[in-house]
């Protein structure tokens, strides 16, 4: 192994171990805090029930009832949900901002959050709660909520938008999809606006789902966002020496084999579909695609068959992390968990803006 790759393995290895440390702390701790042994215990229990194979694996009940539910129906969903939500919106950050060659680009710049929003908040006010979708498979029968598949389908049809809107015949200019993102951001967040405006009574809901928070997390949210974030993240680091030829320049990358007008369309579509269904879970939660790719880049450099791993680790350990701070700091208030990545995140943009504009002088 070169050293090269020995320093990868280390960094991933590094952050694979420190986003367990964060996962299980973020289980234990609570109101009612449980001890790491209990909790291991409480879930590999609750697999052994469900498992066949492990149906024979004998465990001393130690825990109660009370903080098994603590466990399996509040806080584990929660925190797996923001370790997708975390990583789903790194990934789509670093793809972003490797399409359109700007570091300042978010995955967001699709339109996609204000057409989630659009969605969530139609349903919200007109109470359209009856629109739940419920799918049977196997033993196992998913529930989607309505909010969830409106603010999903809100999203991909901004993303829809946005790409017949930008496409020219065949050919998806980049500049032009940009452009296209502002305006159709701008039209739905008039719309939301307008929707919030005449809500009423359901404002404060649509202002909570705005602001991004997970503590609707339940495991229905879980599989919806499970298959697309493995899927997305899988195929977007499939064509890590794509993106690496990208930064050479288009022209570069087309002498080298690769088509930059499909890959660009491609990666696009996807990281809409990816974004989509993380904001449907989660609201808005702002920063994370934007912030994490920087960090790691600095990290890591900006090779992406090693940044996009490390992008996914350490966004599902930040906003696992940020999600663990806003529901203990003022107890037994939460705060939605969008404010912390954007007291995080704000700052640490204006640092980057402060640092391109001394490299620059």
């Amino acid at each position: 192994m070169d050293e090269k790759m020995l320093r990868w393995a280390l960094i991933i290895s590094s952050l694979t171990l420190a986003l367990l440390v964060v996962a299980i702390v973020a289980t234990a701790i609570g109101p009612a805090n449980i001890s790491v042994d209990k909790v291991a215990l409480i879930i590999i229990s609750d697999l052994t029930s469900k498992i066949p194979l492990l149906n024979q694996v004998q465990i001393t009940k130690t825990w109660t009832d009370g903080e098994a539910g603590i466990i399996l129906l509040v806080r584990l969903p929660r925190v797996i949900l923001g370790l997708l939500v975390g990583s789903t919106l790194a990934v789509a950050g670093v793809a972003a901002q490797a399409i359109f060659k700007n570091p300042m680009a978010d995955p967001y710049i699709l339109g996609v959050s204000s057409g989630a929003a659009f969605g969530a908040a139609t349903i919200i006010t007109f109470g359209l709660y009856g629109l739940s979708l419920a799918i049977p498979l196997g033993i196992l029968t998913i529930k989607f909520g309505a909010i969830q598949l409106g603010a999903l389908a809100g999203g991909l049809l901004a993303a829809f938008l946005v790409f017949n809107i930008a496409r020219t015949g065949t050919k998806l200019p980049v500049e032009t999809v940009l452009l296209s993102g502002i305006a159709v951001s701008a039209f739905f967040s008039a719309v939301t606006s307008f929707l919030m405006y005449i809500g009423g009574h359901s404002l404060s809901q649509v202002i909570y789902w705005v602001m991004g928070a997970l503590w609707s997390a339940d495991w229905n949210g879980i599989w919806l966002m499970l298959p697309l974030a493995l899927i997305g993240s899988f195929i977007i680091f499939a064509f890590s020496r794509d993106l690496n030829l990208l930064l050479l320049g288009d022209e570069a990358a087309t002498h080298l084999g690769t088509s930059v007008t499909v890959l660009k369309a491609g990666i696009l579509a996807l990281t809409a579909v990816i974004t989509a269904a993380a904001v449907s879970v989660s609201g808005i939660i702002g920063f994370v695609g934007l912030v994490i790719p920087h960090i790691m880049r600095l990290i890591v450099g900006p090779d992406h068959r090693i940044l996009i791993p490390s992008s996914i680790l350490a966004g599902a350990m930040f906003l696992t992390a940020a999600d663990t701070f806003s529901r203990m700091i003022i107890q037994p208030t939460e705060i939605p968990v969008g404010i912390i990545t954007a007291l995080v995140g704000a700052p640490f943009f204006v640092f980057l803006l402060s640092k391109k504009k001394k490299e620059a002088a």
